[in-house]
């Protein structure tokens, strides 16, 4: 190889590195813009004065408005299913793996605010843009999976009752938990209840786990759980979760600034 074609090639690389890094700072950016403004209050100039760019790379790299955002709803899917394949769950105590899954679930909803805000902003628009999409069913397909193969093993060790489905499950689980954070303002106003304290967020993680062992488990078998920090003790340890409260409330402070 000639000293010119070495060159020509490390420049090549540096350039589509570059590019990879300006994609990326884009995505970012349009993640906080949409989760804070939504889909038509989000700018194509805020998104691209946040990622400290032009906005005519916005259109190169993604060729419209709307194509970025239906990538970054299946940026926000990806994101939780690479979370979800980091779980460690215990594959020898099918009960103990589906409470990690729910715990899973509900924290992954508290410390990322961003993704229930832009999932509201798109069921707002009718599912319009995921419509458009063709890797979500894909994404969706490996999340059922995995809950799948709790499920089966549980079936197959007597634990779990042979007709639930993994599809029911996770509708049952990702119900609890989006609607609580989605609608907690509303919720606080309405019960007269402050819906994030650590108490109200402790008491609703324990109904969802007790919610999910009483559709799925054997009525003996759910009997015998424990409450709390039973089965799902196991997940996965995180820095402190209270500053990952803060964020999302301070997300939700600046949505309702936004709307008004």
């Amino acid at each position: 190889m000639t000293t010119a074609t070495a060159r020509t090639r490390a420049a090549a690389g540096t350039r589509a590195r570059q590019a990879q890094d300006t994609r990326a700072k884009i995505l970012k950016a349009a993640i906080k813009v949409f989760a804070e403004r939504g889909y038509d209050g989000g700018r194509v100039e805020r998104i691209s004065s946040l990622a400290k760019t032009y906005d005519r790379m916005i259109y190169y790299y993604f060729g419209s408005k709307e194509k970025l955002f239906v990538e970054v709803l299946e940026t926000i899917y990806t994101q939780l299913n690479e979370a979800e394949q980091a779980l460690e769950l215990d594959p020898d105590d099918p009960v103990r793996a589906l409470m990690q899954l729910t715990d899973f679930v509900w924290h992954y909803y508290l410390d990322h605010p961003e993704f229930v805000a832009i999932l509201t902003s798109e069921n707002i628009s009718q599912g319009r843009h995921a419509k458009k999409s063709g890797r979500l069913k894909e994404i969706s397909s490996y999340a059922l999976s995995v809950l799948d193969g709790v499920l089966e093993r549980g079936k197959a060790g007597g634990h779990f009752r042979p007709e639930v489905r993994a599809r029911d499950i996770y509708l049952v689980i990702a119900s609890l938990g989006y609607f609580y954070n989605s609608n907690h303002h509303t919720l606080s106003a309405f019960l007269g209840e402050p819906m994030m304290s650590k108490p109200a967020l402790e008491h609703w993680r324990e109904v969802m786990q007790h919610t999910v062992l009483n559709a799925v488990c054997r009525p003996a078998i759910a009997a015998e759980q424990p409450a709390g920090d039973g089965p799902a003790a196991s997940r996965p340890a995180k820095a402190a979760r209270k500053p990952a409260r803060k964020s999302a409330q301070n997300a939700q402070n600046a949505r309702v600034a936004a709307a008004s």
